[in-house]
Order: C-alpha cells, then sequence, then structure tokens
C-alpha cells in the first residue's frame, strides 16, 4: 500500500467518522417523532439553507452532471443547470413560507403526505397511501444513486471492489441516519454542504489557471467539444456515450424542466417546514440560492476544462484516436480522477470526501423523508393510532433499515448511471407532489379528490412516458417531468372544479391561514 493510498484512506477515515459522531451525539435530543423527523422546527436559517441544498444536489452534482457536461457539452449542462438555479429560486420564494404557515395551521403537520391528508381534510386516508407509496417508491431508486456514487467513488479512488464500496456507504448513512435522526442529518448536511463549497470554489479555481487562465482554457473546452465530434475521436465517443452535436429546441425545453422538481422533493421542501421561523425564510433563500450558483459554476468548471485538464495529462490520449478505459467505461468519474491529478493526496482525499458528502447528504435525508411517511401515515395513522411515540421512533427506524437495503438491491449493478437514477426519480417527484403543493397553498377550491386523481395521474404519466423510446415519435424525448407536471395540474383543477361537495371546515380553515401573520 502506497503513502499515497495511506494518505486517502486517513482523510476519508476522518472524515466518515466525523459523520457518525454527529450522529451518535444527536441522538439524545429526540424525544419525539417530531423531533426526529422535523427536529421540532427549531432549525436555523444557516443550517436549513446548506441542508436543503445539499440534500438537494446529491452525487449528481459532482459525479452525474460532470459526466453530463463531459458528454452534452456546455450547452446541455448550462440549460440544466439554469433549469436547477431558477427552481430552487422559486421555489424558496413561493413555497417556504407559505409552507412553513400552513403545515402548521393544518394540524401542526410533520411530514408531506400528514400535511396534504390534513390540508384537504382526507377522511378516507386514500391520499396518504397513496402519497406513501409514490416516496416509498421514488425515494428506493433515488437513494440507489447515492449508493452507487459511493461506490464507483470508493472503487477509483482505492481500486476496491464495486460491492465493498457500497457496503461501506450503506453502513456509514445507516448509523448516523438510524441514532440522529433529523437534526443529525441537517447537521451533517450542514458539514457537507460546506465542504462540497469549499471543493468546487479551490478546485474550480486552480482548474482555470492550470489551462492557462479564463480565456485560454474555455478556447481549449471548444477544441476538444469539435475533436469529440469528429473522427474517429469522435466515432468512439458516439458510440461510447451517444454524444451528439445536434441540441434542439426539445433539449433546451427538458432541460430547463428540471426546475419543475423543487416544487415536489419531499426530502427538500421539509426543509421549509422544519425551519425555526418563517422570519427566517428571507436569510436561508439567500444562503441557499448563493451556495446553489457557485456549486453550479463549480460543476460547470471541472465538466468541461477538467475533460481538457485530463488530456493533457495523459487521460485522453492525444491525438484524439483513442480513449483510455477510464473514460469510456465512466464519464461520472471526471470530478474524482480530476482532483486525484490536481492535488497532493491527502488534500484530494478531502475533496473527494465531497462526493461522500454529496450523495450522504441526500441518501439520509431520503431515508428520513421516507421512513416518516411510512411510521407517522400509515404505522400510526392508520394501522395504530394509539402508538406511543417510542413506537413511532422504533418503526421509523426500522423503515428506514428496509428502504436501504432495498435501495441496495437496486444499486447492484455496477453499469447504473448515476444520473439516469436521479432523473427518473425527480422527474417522479416533481409531477406528483409539485403540483399539489403549489395548489394546496395557493387555491382554496382544491379539494382531496383533485388531489388525489391529480397525483394518481401525475405518477402513471412520469412512468409511462419514462419507458417509450423517443424512436416511437419525437415528443417522447422530452423529459418526462414536463408532461406529467401538467397532467397532475390540469386533472386536479378539473377533478376539484367538478367536486361540488367542498369540505366547508376546509375552507374556513384556509382562510384562516391566508389571514395568519408572517
Amino acid at each position: 500500500m502506497t503513502a499515497q493510498v495511506i494518505a486517502k484512506i486517513i482523510a476519508f477515515v476522518i472524515y466518515l467518522g466525523f459523520m457518525i459522531f454527529i450522529g451518535l451525539k444527536s441522538a439524545g435530543k429526540n424525544n419525539s417523532s417530531a423531533d426526529f423527523f422535523l427536529g421540532g422546527r427549531k432549525i436555523g436559517p444557516w443550517v436549513t439553507a446548506l441542508s436543503a441544498e445539499a440534500s438537494d444536489s446529491s452525487a449528481w452534482l459532482l459525479m452525474g452532471l460532470p459526466g453530463l457536461c463531459y458528454l452534452g457539452g456546455v450547452k446541455e449542462t448550462f440549460w440544466t443547470a439554469l433549469g436547477l438555479c431558477a427552481g430552487t429560486y422559486l421555489a424558496w420564494l413561493f413555497i417556504a413560507k407559505p409552507l412553513r404557515k400552513c403545515s402548521v395551521a393544518f394540524g401542526d403537520s410533520i411530514t408531506i403526505p400528514e400535511f396534504l391528508s390534513n390540508r384537504f381534510k382526507d377522511k378516507s386516508h386514500i391520499l396518504s397511501i397513496i402519497s406513501v407509496f409514490f416516496i416509498v417508491l421514488f425515494f428506493t431508486i433515488y437513494t440507489a444513486s447515492g449508493f452507487v456514487a459511493c461506490a464507483k467513488l470508493l472503487s477509483s479512488v482505492f481500486g476496491l471492489p464495486y460491492h465493498a464500496g457500497l457496503a461501506i456507504g450503506l453502513v456509514v448513512i445507516l448509523c448516523y441516519t438510524i441514532t440522529g435522526g433529523y437534526t443529525a442529518v441537517c447537521t451533517t448536511d450542514f458539514v457537507q454542504g460546506t465542504l462540497i463549497f469549499v471543493a468546487f470554489v479551490v478546485s474550480g479555481t486552480i482548474i482555470i489557471f492550470a489551462a492557462g487562465g479564463p480565456v485560454q482554457a474555455f478556447e481549449s473546452v471548444k477544441n476538444f467539444d469539435a475533436m469529440a465530434l469528429s473522427g474517429e475521436f469522435g466515432e468512439a465517443m458516439k458510440s461510447a456515450f451517444g454524444k451528439n452535436s445536434s441540441f434542439s429546441a426539445m433539449n433546451i425545453i427538458s432541460a430547463l424542466a428540471w426546475g419543475l422538481g423543487y416544487f415536489g422533493m419531499p426530502h427538500i421542501i421539509v426543509r421549509f417546514m422544519g425551519i425555526d421561523s418563517a422570519s427566517s425564510i428571507k436569510t436561508a433563500r439567500r444562503i441557499g440560492i448563493s451556495w446553489m450558483v457557485i456549486s453550479y459554476i463549480g460543476t460547470f468548471l471541472i465538466g468541461t476544462i477538467g475533460t481538457v485538464y485530463l488530456l493533457n495529462h495523459g487521460v485522453l490520449l492525444n491525438g484524439g484516436e483513442q480513449i483510455l478505459s477510464y473514460v469510456t467505461g465512466d464519464a461520472e468519474t471526471v470530478f474524482s480522477v480530476t482532483m486525484q491529478k490536481m492535488f497532493p493526496a491527502f488534500i484530494a482525499g478531502i475533496f473527494l470526501c465531497a462526493i461522500l458528502a454529496a450523495s450522504m447528504s441526500t441518501a439520509d435525508s431520503q431515508l428520513l423523508a421516507a421512513s416518516s411517511a411510512v411510521s407517522r401515515d400509515i404505522y400510526k395513522g392508520l394501522i395504530k393510532p394509539e402508538a406511543k411515540e417510542k413506537d413511532v421512533l422504533n418503526i421509523g427506524r426500522f423503515v428506514v433499515f428496509i428502504i436501504a437495503l432495498i435501495a441496495l438491491l437496486l444499486s447492484l449493478n455496477p453499469d447504473s448511471s448515476i444520473f439516469g437514477l436521479v432523473s427518473y426519480a425527480w422527474a417522479g417527484f416533481g409531477a406528483t407532489f409539485g403540483p399539489l403543493i403549489l395548489l394546496a397553498l395557493y387555491w382554496k377550491g382544491m379539494t382531496a379528490k383533485g388531489a388525489i386523481a391529480g397525483m394518481i395521474s401525475g405518477g402513471i404519466t412520469v412512468v409511462a412516458w419514462h419507458q417509450i423510446p423517443s424512436s416511437v415519435a419525437a415528443i417522447f424525448g422530452l423529459y418526462e417531468i414536463l408532461p406529467g407536471f401538467i397532467v397532475c395540474l390540469l386533472v386536479s383543477v378539473l377533478v376539484s372544479l367538478f367536486d361540488k361537495k367542498k369540505d366547508e371546515e376546509m375552507l374556513k380553515e384556509f382562510q384562516a391561514y391566508k389571514e395568519m401573520k408572517d
């Protein structure tokens, strides 16, 4: 074992040990399910903001998106990043404060399914059951992407077998999520968000000047993109990755449509519910947006200039006639390989922990959101309403474990695409929950029947659209979140308009909520 490998191991052990320590330290703060799943609504703006953005970004920010930037070039990554930045800003602006107020006003709701049921007075509990079903389904897929990222990282850095990397990621995430709950997840997300931010700022700055300065760097990228679409090199790229020089209006629409996801991500919008006060939202929004914009600039720099940087360091052979196995095998490791080429072993190890940070900060949030839906909305809400808080806590921890195991099974394939898994789950949540959250907060006439019909139709649209190849018709090349979101919105509104039996108590409560002071 070389000194470089030992230095990286030390960096990883320090980081992973610190995450577990936070979980154990936070365990004593969980006296109720509200503490475990929402931190007692006592989380400040800084932790809320970085936790929301870190849990949002996941490993695709450091692996999936740089890989997309490498494969799709500057254009697709730019439009995707623009859609995501716009979406998160609009979510902070139009969802955060109303949801914080509304979730308290309607039964002091702890989870998203509980909030929707309380808001629409769904006495049949059908809305809760369907909500939990989609949450578990799409979060399991989403969590699998985090495990895949951990495995790919540990494999590329230490040469560990893929499945050994999966096991390590699973154990660490479970340790601090099961013990510490929401407070531990938010605290670790804050640490991880800070690490991601620093990694992008430092590496992004260094890589620009290593390439000869801003002008020279982007000129090199332009030349690389031209080479990647021509000759033998271009043919190899197209064969390996489907890289294509065309970028249509449909591609732009699909990329921008990613922003719709922010209105319906349970593990993100639940952060709005857990902040200490509505007055803290403005501060948190500024922190979160600043973090996001700078981080996406870092992704852009690593994903574009990093390809040229690696080419100059022998990762891609000069002449453009051959691609080394690293690139043809997995473009999503471009960030990790660049870090190892750029920095000394220990520093590289610290920055590579940012990938683990991105993976864990999302996986832990998703596991917690899914387990809270099952334990509170199904177990306590339907199966055993008289259940004690301790029982609900234990059920929640058990569900975290079970969902993690299922996600592990989904991630066993070493060829799994992080970006592919994330995009599917992102579309599922955006199309099933996004329109309902907006309507719940802003439309008095929305009803339980409309919410149920909209959620089912939106979810079915996403799943069906995802299965239909674009070769059938060009329209099916559109990212499934957009048709799913539109279908859910239209069905919800139409069914609610035709529903003449409006709940009077619901209408009165909504009016009272609108009149509440911040």
